[in-house]
C-alpha cells in the first residue's frame, strides 16, 4: 500500500465524495441515450416498442448481474470491484458510438447494464465498511443524490456535446470520464483497516455502537431463506419501477405529449432530478435523527417512508393537467418523495445484515429493483404505444403504499433472530 502516514481526520467523508462521483458519472452514463432518445430513434428508425426493448436489454443484464457483482464485491472486495465495474461500463458506453441499427444499440445497452449494476452495490458495501449506523442514512442519501445530480447534470452537459458534435460523440465523452476517476479511487480507497491515513479517533468512531462487524457469518446461499430479503426484493420490485420510468422515459414523454423541443429538455429535466436530490438528503438526515433520539434503526427508516409514500399519488396530476408546468410540478414532488424512500430503503440493507455479506444481499435486492424496471418497462412501451401515457401514471401514484405495506408485515427486525433458529 503506497500511501503517505500523514493522518487525515474524518477520511469516511472523502471515501463519500469518491462514491458520489462514481454515481454521478454512472448515471450520466445511463442517461446519454434517454436524453438523445428523439433523435437516435428517429435516425435508427425505431418505434416506441423498438425503443422499450433497447431500455429492457440494459434493465435485463443490469439485473442479471446483480447477484453476480454482489459475490464479487464480498469476495474481491469493495475497492477492485468497483474499479471493475467502472472500466466495463465506461467502455460499454463508448462502444455506443459504432451502433449503426437496433441490434447494436441493444447490445451496448446489455453491455453498459452489465458493468453499470456493480455500482450501487459497491457504494453499500463501502458505506457499511466506512461509516456507523447514524450516519449510514445520510452517506446512502448522498449516494442516491449523486444519481439524481448525474441525472442533472446529463441533459445540459449532453445536449451541449450533441449540438457541438453529434450523439456519436456524447457517448464517448462521457465514456471517458470514468479512467480520470478510476485513478483517485485506486490510490484513496482501502477498508479502514488497511488505510494509513486514518486516525484512531475516527477507527473509534466506526467501531462504536456497530454490531454489524460482530454479527455471526451467514452463508450466502441463506440469504434467500429469511423473509427480510424477500421484503426488501419485494419493494424495490415494486417501487423501483417509477423511478426507471422518469430516467428512461421523461425526456421521450416531455417531447411526445408536451411537444419540448430538444432544448428545452435539455432546460427543464434537470429539475426533477434536483428535487430527487433533496429528497434523497432529506430522507437520509431525517431517519439519522430518529436513529439519534434513540429509535430502532429499521423502524426510523419506516417512519421515514411512511410520508413519502403518501405522496406518491400525486402522480395522477400529471396526465390530467394542461399546463405543463403544473405536470412538471407535481412530477417533482414525486422525485422528492421517491428518494427520500429509496434512500431509507437501501440503507435498510445495512441495518439488517452483517457487513461481510451486505454486497450479496443488496446484490438479492436490487436485483428486484432491475425486474420491476425490465416488466414495467414492457408494459410502458405497449400502453404508450397502443393507448396512452396516462394509465402509466395512474398505477405509479400507488406502487409504493403497496410496497410498504409489503415491507411492514415482513421486516420488524434484523436477520439475527431468524438466524440463530
Amino acid at each position: 500500500m503506497k500511501m503517505a502516514a500523514r493522518l487525515i481526520p474524518n477520511i469516511r467523508w472523502r471515501i463519500a465524495a469518491l462514491l458520489f462521483a462514481a454515481t454521478v458519472i454512472n448515471y450520466i452514463d445511463r442517461q446519454t441515450l434517454s436524453v438523445l432518445a428523439s433523435e437516435i430513434t428517429a435516425e435508427l428508425g425505431l418505434n416506441d416498442i423498438e425503443y422499450s426493448q433497447v431500455v429492457q436489454a440494459f434493465l435485463i443484464c443490469y439485473a442479471g448481474m446483480y447477484i453476480v457483482w454482489g459475490r464479487i464485491i464480498d469476495r474481491w472486495g469493495t475497492r477492485a470491484a468497483l474499479a471493475t465495474s467502472m472500466v466495463w461500463w465506461s467502455l460499454a458506453n463508448a462502444a455506443h458510438a459504432l451502433t449503426r441499427n437496433a441490434l447494436g444499440l441493444g447490445i451496448c445497452r446489455a453491455l453498459l447494464g452489465m458493468g453499470e449494476s456493480g455500482n450501487f452495490l459497491a457504494a453499500e458495501k463501502a458505506i457499511s465498511e466506512w461509516f456507523p449506523p447514524r450516519e449510514r442514512g445520510f452517506a446512502n442519501g448522498l449516494v442516491n443524490a449523486a444519481a439524481s445530480t448525474g441525472a442533472i447534470l446529463a441533459p445540459p452537459l449532453i445536449v451541449l456535446i450533441f449540438t457541438l458534435w453529434g450523439w456519436r460523440i456524447a457517448f464517448v465523452v462521457t465514456g471517458l470520464v470514468g479512467f480520470i476517476w478510476l485513478a483517485v479511487w485506486l490510490r484513496w480507497y482501502w477498508i479502514p483497516s488497511r488505510h494509513a491515513r486514518v486516525t484512531e479517533e475516527e477507527r473509534a468512531l466506526l467501531e462504536s455502537g456497530d454490531t454489524a462487524r460482530s454479527r455471526p457469518q451467514i452463508p450466502w446461499v441463506s440469504l434467500f431463506g429469511f423473509r427480510q430479503t424477500w421484503a426488501l426484493f419485494g419493494a424495490r420490485l415494486l417501487a423501483d419501477p417509477v423511478w426507471w420510468f422518469y430516467l428512461f422515459w421523461l425526456p421521450k414523454y416531455l417531447s411526445d405529449e408536451r411537444g419540448f423541443s430538444i432544448v428545452a429538455i435539455g432546460l427543464t429535466t434537470w429539475v426533477p432530478f434536483l428535487t430527487a436530490d433533496l429528497g434523497a438528503l432529506a430522507g437520509g438526515w431525517l431517519s439519522g435523527r430518529l436513529i439519534s433520539r434513540g429509535m430502532v434503526p429499521v423502524r426510523a427508516r419506516k417512519w421515514v417512508m411512511l410520508p413519502a409514500a403518501a405522496i406518491m399519488p400525486l402522480s395522477l396530476i400529471v396526465p390530467g393537467s394542461d399546463s405543463a408546468a403544473v405536470a412538471v410540478a407535481a412530477i417533482c414532488m414525486v422525485t422528492f418523495a421517491h428518494m427520500a424512500w429509496k434512500t431509507n430503503l437501501m440503507t435498510m440493507t445495512n441495518d439488517i445484515y452483517p457487513t461481510a455479506v451486505v454486497g450479496s444481499a443488496a446484490g438479492i435486492v436490487g436485483l428486484g429493483s432491475s425486474l420491476g424496471g425490465v416488466i414495467f418497462t414492457g408494459i410502458t412501451g405497449f400502453v404508450v404505444e397502443n393507448y396512452s401515457y396516462g394509465m402509466i401514471f395512474f398505477v405509479m401514484g400507488f406502487m409504493h403504499p403497496v410496497a410498504l405495506a409489503v415491507l411492514h408485515v415482513l421486516t420488524p427486525h434484523g436477520i439475527e433472530k431468524e438466524a440463530a433458529e
